[in-house]
């Protein structure tokens, strides 16, 4: 009887409750440290960043030590010339890199698919420079641009005596960031289409072959839009990380020379740490988020009218 007693007492409170609960708070307990470290270091910082964006911040005065401004920092930032010609770099960088980007990876996963023989090999090698250290590929980058890299070396050999300076020339400091880009991501692009095209309905392409069309008609015909959910999702992933370039600037151009590199994320981390203007910082910041939210939700809802006709 009291070994009884004693088993029941060990059972507790979790015993008595029902299966279901019992199970509900295992899951929950495994989940809580994922919770709690998404709660400190994501969900409190995006709120305190909100806060003082509305203030004059100076971290280097330390915590607390602000003045409340409204959205004096939202109306300035329309009068600062770094800051326009930030968002304009930052929208010609966007508009250059992610249509080449998907359009190259579109063309070259069909080629793979239909032509090559070694199929794995090249789409690893292929995605090498994606997976690799932004910062070693920005630095050979910056190597092959030199003067007497292989990019300079090549212009030389194709008849230009007297090659631009690339990333030290105004004009095409960002034509060579943008190059660089598009070679480092093409490969992902490429693997996602790759995978999409090993599943698209086979019969269709041969009732296609039966009628006779050629390849670039079952290309803009039928691979073009079987494969618009692949492009939906690529579109919207390279749209962000292209609004979000930092590590390619930093290491390259440092937003040199003069403005003509200068993109949204490098100012806002010169703002930051550079100028000591967190409040500053941290509404460009902000300003950023509502752009990128508007362009993914045009695009959203463009994708669905698409589905939907």
């Amino acid at each position: 009887m009291t070994v009884a007693k004693g088993k029941q007492r060990t059972g507790g409170w979790f015993s008595n409750l029902k299966p279901q609960t019992r199970d509900n708070i295992v899951g929950y307990t495994f989940l809580l440290p994922n919770l709690i470290g998404c709660m400190l270091f994501t969900f409190l910082p995006v709120v305190f960043s909100l806060l003082i964006s509305f203030t004059d911040w100076d971290y280097t005065k330390g915590f607390g030590n602000w003045n409340f401004v409204g959205v004096q920092n939202y109306l300035d930032m329309w009068q600062d010339e770094w800051f326009v010609d930030s968002l304009i770099n930052t929208l010609v960088y966007t508009i250059a890199v992610v249509p080449i980007t998907i359009f190259l990876a579109l063309v070259i996963s069909v080629l793979i698919d239909k032509y090559c023989f070694a199929k794995l090999p090249i789409r690893l090698a292929m995605l090498m420079p994606y997976i690799s250290n932004v910062v070693a590929v920005a630095i050979v980058w910056v190597m092959m641009y030199s003067s007497f890299g292989p990019v300079t070396l090549l212009v030389k050999a194709l008849g230009v005596e007297n090659p631009p300076q690339w990333l030290a020339d105004y004009t095409w400091a960002m034509p060579a960031v943008i190059l660089m880009s598009i070679w480092s991501n093409v490969g992902y692009s490429a693997l996602i289409y790759t995978s999409s095209i090993q599943g698209l309905p086979q019969d269709v392409y041969e009732a296609a072959d039966i009628d006779g069309a050629g390849e670039l008609t079952k290309f803009f015909r039928l691979t073009v839009p079987f494969l618009s959910p692949t492009t939906f999702f690529l579109v919207i992933t390279n749209v962000i990380t292209s609004f979000q370039i930092f590590a390619p600037i930093q290491i390259m151009t440092r937003g040199g020379p003069g403005t003509s590199t200068y993109v949204l994320v490098y100012y806002i981390y010169r703002s930051a740490f550079g100028y000591y203007k967190m409040g500053y910082a941290s509404s460009m910041a902000w300003i950023l988020f509502i752009l990128i939210f508007i362009v993914t939700m045009i695009q959203w809802r463009q994708q669905k009218r698409i589905h939907d006709y």
